[in-house]
C-alpha cells in the first residue's frame, strides 16, 4: 500500500514532442509536489536537467529535434516506462504519469504492443488492461482501443463486455469511491440495432452481455444508442459509459473536457493516469504547450492513490 510520502512519477513521453515540455511545467506549477506526494521526473538525464534533483534517469540516451521523432530515442522512451511500473510495483511510488508517447516511430522501432495500455498490461502481467478517460463531466471506456474501425464487429464478444464491465465498475467504487456505480454500455449500430434492422450485435452479443452483468448484481444499463447517450440529462443516470469503439467514446468527452480530461489505466496493480492528448510535433519547443491536461493528470493520479489507499485500508 502506498503512503504519501512515495513520490508520483512521470515519464518524458515522447522527446521530440511536448511531453517532455509539459511534465517540467506542470512539476514547476505544483511546486514538485501536491497533496503530499513528492514529484518525480522519469526520462533522459540531459531532457531534465533543469530538475536533476528529482529525476530518475534513463540509461538510454536520447537526441531530441522538437517536432522530428526518431527510433534511435525509442529504448529512453520505453526504459522510462519501464522504471516507473517497476517502482510502482515494488512499492516505492504512489503512481505514474506518463507524457504521451507516438505509437509509430515506437513501432517502427520493434515495439510490439499498440499503446500505453496494452504495455502496462504485459508489464503488470494481468489479462486484461483498460483505458478510461475521466472528467468532471463524463467518465469513458472503449471496449477495443486502437483497433481498426474495420476490425470492431469481429472484436466485440460477450465475455470482454462482461470482463470489461466489472473492471469498470469495481474501479469505480474502489478509485473513485462511488459506492454504488452505475454503467451504461452503447450499441455498436446506429439506433442500437434498431431490434435488429440495423445490425445483429446488439441482440446476439451485447443484450445477453448486459444481462448476465445483472444476474451478478450489478447496475447496467444498454445496449443504449451513442448518439443519445452524452447529452447533460443522459449523463445523470450513469457513472460510466461502456462504448464498442474508440471515437464512439472518445470524441464526446474531447468535446466536453479536451483540457481537463484524463486517462485512466483501469485494471491494474498499480494507478497510471495521462493526459487526454498526443505529442503535438506541430509545436513542440515553442513554448505553446498547454499544460492543464497533465496537471489534471497528476491530480487524478493522486486522488485515485488516496482513495487506494482509503479502501484498501
Amino acid at each position: 500500500m502506498s503512503k504519501s510520502a512515495d513520490p508520483i512519477l512521470i515519464t518524458m513521453g515522447e522527446p521530440s514532442g511536448i511531453g517532455p515540455e509539459i511534465a517540467a511545467a506542470a512539476f514547476d506549477q505544483l511546486a514538485g509536489k501536491i497533496n503530499g506526494y513528492p514529484l518525480i521526473l522519469v526520462g533522459d538525464a540531459d531532457i531534465f536537467r533543469e530538475h536533476r534533483n528529482a529525476m530518475i534517469a534513463t540509461k538510454a540516451k536520447v537526441r531530441a529535434i522538437p517536432g522530428k521523432p526518431d527510433t534511435a530515442n525509442a529504448a529512453a522512451v520505453i526504459e522510462a516506462i519501464e522504471i516507473a511500473v517497476g517502482a510502482c510495483l515494488a512499492g516505492e511510488a504512489a503512481a505514474m504519469v506518463t507524457a504521451p508517447i507516438h505509437k509509430a516511430i515506437l513501432s517502427e522501432a520493434g515495439f510490439a504492443y499498440p499503446g500505453h495500455t496494452e504495455f502496462l498490461g504485459h508489464l503488470t502481467g494481468v489479462p486484461r488492461a483498460v483505458m478510461m478517460l475521466a472528467s468532471e463531466k463524463l467518465r469513458v471506456v472503449p471496449l477495443t482501443i486502437h483497433t481498426p474501425l474495420n476490425q470492431v464487429p469481429g472484436a466485440i464478444t460477450q465475455q470482454a463486455i462482461v470482463e470489461t464491465a466489472e473492471i469498470i465498475l469495481k474501479s469505480l467504487a474502489r478509485d473513485f469511491g462511488i459506492a454504488a456505480p452505475r454503467l451504461a454500455v452503447a450499441g455498436l449500430n446506429p439506433h442500437a440495432g434498431e431490434d435488429g434492422l440495423l445490425g445483429a450485435e446488439e441482440n446476439e452479443i451485447i443484450a445477453p452481455a448486459v444481462a448476465a452483468l445483472r444476474a451478478r448484481g450489478f447496475s447496467v444499463s444498454g445496449p443504449l444508442s451513442a448518439d443519445t447517450l452524452f447529452h447533460d440529462e443522459a449523463r445523470k443516470n450513469y457513472d460510466a459509459a461502456l462504448t464498442m469503439y474508440h471515437d464512439q467514446g472518445l470524441i464526446p468527452i474531447k468535446t466536453l473536457s479536451f483540457w481537463d480530461g484524463v486517462n485512466v489505466t483501469l485494471g491494474l496493480p498499480i494507478v497510471r493516469t495521462s493526459p487526454d492528448h498526443g505529442t503535438a510535433f506541430d509545436i513542440a519547443g515553442t513554448g505553446k504547450a498547454d499544460v492543464r491536461s497533465m496537471i489534471a493528470a497528476i491530480r487524478s493520479a493522486a486522488l485515485i492513490a488516496n482513495a487506494r489507499r482509503k479502501a484498501d485500508g
